[in-house]
């Protein structure tokens, strides 16, 4: 007869242990295997040029939107702080610029070079005493430009289709403004050229509705200034508005430089 221990043995015990040794094998196989991390050199990773804090930041616009306010289409900076010498770099799409009340100095043909969009820059109460003459003409769009109280003497080339400009209380001189400087700007409703050193009035284009020349150094008006000389029947329809007070003429000695105007110029006459 089999001896009892052997028959425990071999038909309680044997079972149980394989069945506890298959059990044990499969929550073996269900825990998930650790994948083995690699933490890299940071003594060493400095060489390199591909990690995320060494890759460049966009310089055209995080740094000017960190300054200013950029909306869509529009960046403000004014008075930004610390002191702003410069034109910023602009994002591709701006197409109003407000940098007003800065420390600007000077205006090179790169500023707005690959600026297209543009439709208005206002620059102005800044510290700019030199505007390169390309500065502006890549704006084959820009309508606005704004840059009084300034420092200029003299005025760049224009875009062609600007709307309005304006450069009261700078320091221009009739001699750094070409008499054609605003002939051919076709599209020019408004002028503003008030406390500055002028001379002369430059040549007007016939779309202008507002001219603002106070306080400027003028002392005589031609029969061309805004008329067409001997064309009597020729009448200025578009001119609105003339301000040439606070200069050291005396528009009663010139009638004739006026008769075409609807309304007279704002002046000394007495």
């Amino acid at each position: 007869m089999m001896d009892l221990r052997t028959l425990f043995f071999t038909i309680i015990l044997v079972p149980w242990m394989l069945s506890s040794a298959a059990r044990n094998g499969y929550m073996e196989a269900r825990k998930p295997k650790k994948e083995a991390v690699t933490i890299p050199d940071y003594d060493t990773a400095g060489d390199s040029d591909t990690s995320p804090a060494a890759a460049p930041k966009d310089e055209g616009e995080l740094p000017t939107c960190l300054l200013c306010v950029c909306l869509t289409g529009s960046v403000y900076c004014e008075e930004v702080s610390p002191e702003m010498t410069a034109v910023p770099s602009l994002p591709k799409e701006t197409a109003y610029l407000y940098a007003r009340y800065n420390k600007i100095t000077k205006i090179t043909n790169k500023d707005f070079a690959d600026i297209a969009t543009l439709r208005r820059i206002d620059l102005t109460g800044n510290l700019i005493s030199e505007i390169e003459d390309g500065a502006f003409s890549k704006l084959a769009l820009l309508e606005e430009l704004n840059l009084s109280e300034n420092k200029l003497a003299k005025l760049p080339m224009l875009p062609a289709k600007l709307i309005s400009f304006n450069a009261n209380y700078n320091q221009l001189k009739t001699k750094g403004v070409k008499s054609t400087a605003f002939k051919k700007l076709t599209k020019m409703v408004y002028l503003y050229l008030g406390n500055n050193e002028l001379e002369a009035i430059p040549q007007l284009p016939e779309s202008l509705h507002i001219v603002h020349l106070y306080n400027n150094k003028i002392t005589t008006l031609s029969d061309e200034t805004f008329c067409q000389g001997n064309n009597t029947q020729y009448i200025r329809a578009n001119m609105e508005e003339v301000r040439l007070d606070g200069n050291p003429l005396m528009l009663a000695k010139h009638p004739n430089s006026f008769v075409c105007l609807r309304a007279l110029p704002i002046g000394p006459y007495h």
